[in-house]
């Protein structure tokens, strides 16, 4: 069903974000990231106790594109 729709005021809209005003199917936003980390960095809670006697991330990626997003829309 169409909508009326007053005015609207965009101030900003981030670079994988989407602005849709309308009838609209499907809207699939598109973004990808690599994150490099050690053992334990994304560990949360309380009163955590972590022992890592020796950790390396290998960040040495040779890889030119790890995940094509080009036309997947």
């Amino acid at each position: 069903m169409p909508a009326i729709v007053g005015a609207v005021k965009v101030n900003s809209i981030g670079s994988s974000g989407i602005f849709n005003i309308g009838d609209v199917f499907t809207i699939s936003p598109n973004s990808t990231a690599k994150t490099f980390s050690g053992a334990g960095s994304f560990n949360t809670g309380d009163g955590m106790h972590i022992i890592n006697r020796q950790s390396v991330t290998n960040t040495y990626d040779t890889d030119a594109i790890d995940q094509v997003i080009v036309g997947n829309t």
